[in-house]
């Protein structure tokens, strides 16, 4: 993994031999630099190992997408501001599995770096709630159900939020 600003100087480096390519002659050398720079720029806005772990979450292999994630060892230099709030996203999905307290803390600075998707964003307000009904807090679970409500347009988290606000009446 390269760090965010070194794939930049490397995408500008690949683009000034190609407009090298260009000014020699060599068209089709130059045209094919300048898509392996592409590669690079969007590997900027998309870190690759937050690719991984993506792929390994879609197919509910965890402890893939943990060790995926551990690759990376300085989140806050390797990563841009919305890669970041992923990272936490991810890790606080992984930790919600035995950790409460820590999965809390991953999804609070999920929320603070930003998600890009509403349904991203739904989807950690929503797991925020759980965690806040399971410590009794039944105020702060209520008004995050809320926005999470807000926020799902597709209703595609409709049934875990009917479920949450019975859940919610019973504390």
């Amino acid at each position: 993994m390269f760090n965010k600003n070194l794939k930049l100087v490397i995408a500008a480096l690949i683009i000034a031999y190609a407009v090298f390519q260009f000014v020699e002659g060599n068209i089709g050398n130059g045209i094919s630099l300048l898509l392996l720079s592409s590669i690079f720029v969007f590997l900027y806005f998309r870190n690759e190992i937050i690719l991984l772990a993506f792929l390994r979450m879609r197919k509910q292999d965890l402890a893939g997408t943990k060790k995926w994630l551990d690759k990376i060892k300085n989140p806050e230099a390797a990563l841009t501001k919305k890669q970041n709030g992923y990272y936490n996203y991810l890790n606080g999905i992984i930790f919600s599995q035995t950790n409460l307290t820590q999965a809390e803390k991953y999804f609070k600075k999920a929320l603070k770096f930003g998600l890009n998707m509403d349904y991203d964003v739904a989807m950690a307000k929503l797991s925020l709630a759980g965690i806040a009904m399971q410590k009794r807090r039944k105020r702060e679970a209520t008004t995050l159900l809320n926005e999470a409500k807000k926020l799902d347009k597709q209703n595609m988290l409709a049934e875990q939020i009917k479920m949450m606000q019975q859940q919610l009446k019973k504390i």
